[in-house]
This record gives C-alpha cells, structure tokens and sequence, in this order.
C-alpha cells in the first residue's frame, strides 16, 4: 500500500475517531462539571461523594410535590406575588420566572414552530411565535417570533406581518427547537412545500 493511501486512511480514521469521541466525551464531561459542582456545596460540611447532588435534586422535587397541594401552592403564590412587587428584585425575579415558564409549566411560549421570512425574500427561520397580537405597539395584523440560535439559548424577536410566517404542523415544537438549536444537523425535516436543509 502506497503511503498516501496509508496517510489517507490514517486521516480518515482518526476523523472518524474524533466524530464518535467528541459528542461523548464533552458531554459526560459536562455532566461531571454540573455533578461536581453541585456536590461541591455541601463537600466542606459532608464529604460523602454524590451526597449534594443528591439532595439538590431531592429537595427539588419535594418542591414540586408539595406544591400540588393546596396548602403549599398558597404559600408559594404569597412567595411569588411578594418578590414580583418587591422594588429591583422584581425585574430580575419576573425575568427569571418568565423564561423557565417558556419552556415549562402552563404558560409555555415555545409550542408553535413557524418558518418566518424576516427579510421578505425566500429565506425562511425556524422560530416560534411568542405573541399573537402586537396591538400594544400599535402593530395590528403583527405577530412576535422568537427565532433561536444555533448552539445557543440566545436568539433574536422579531415582529412580522402575520402573512410573512407559515405553521410548522407536522413536526412536534420540540423536534422543531432541537433541529433550529443543533443547527439544522438533525435529519431533513420536510415542512409543507419547503425542505429545510
């Protein structure tokens, strides 16, 4: 076998190694620096490895349980009505609050993919309509849509004419989020008479 085939091949598999590493590797890499951290908090007062992330996550979920009680959703109602009022934590706390319901919870934002023509040509975003109606800026007939980026939670709002945005209807929101996120690398998704690539 001549050297530049030999080279080739050596080229090609270590492409090919890298491919198959480097989702694992930076992802278990990441877990372990959330798992580590979260550990770290209580590794001065109790040195038992795993013990903080476990009850963090513990703690978590009694929340969630006990909030479905009567009682208990009260409470955290005064909670949340208390730090919304409240001057300078307000606009941090209702930020917060309103960007984890976006994505969870009863007032979820992101559940209507669209294709939206920002730029009135034939170019078209994946994104997903935030408001329905812009009439408190004066912009009746508006829409907002939120068009993430890729690799990112940021992303850009955008205020369109209603007939400049087309329904994503026969993939879920989520696929639709996963495949503007990763950059279009998820599979080919047909969407009407379009084929996003």
């Amino acid at each position: 076998m001549p050297n530049s085939v030999r080279y080739q091949k050596f080229i090609q598999y270590l492409l090919q190694g890298l491919l198959i590493l480097a989702p694992v590797t930076i992802t278990v890499y990441a877990i372990y620096e959330v798992f580590d951290k979260i550990d770290g908090i209580l590794r001065p007062v109790i040195n038992i490895p795993g013990i903080g992330f476990v009850i963090i996550i513990g703690f978590v979920l009694l929340i969630g349980y006990l909030s479905s009680f009567f009682l208990m959703s009260r409470i955290l109602s005064l909670i949340d009505k208390l730090l919304d009022r409240t001057p300078g934590i307000k606009l941090f706390y209702s930020f917060i609050k309103d960007f984890f319901e976006a994505f969870a919870g009863n007032k979820k934002k992101f559940t209507r993919g669209v294709l939206a023509n920002i730029e009135n040509n034939d170019v078209w975003r994946v994104g997903f309509i935030t408001q329905e109606d812009m009439s408190s800026f004066s912009m009746q007939g508006y829409v907002a849509v939120y068009v993430p980026m890729a690799y990112s939670v940021a992303g850009q709002v955008y205020v369109l004419p209603k007939e400049r945005v087309k329904p994503i209807t026969n993939i879920s929101s989520a696929q639709t989020m996963k495949f503007a996120v990763s950059g279009g690398v998820t599979d080919v998704v047909e969407v009407g008479d379009h084929v996003i690539i």
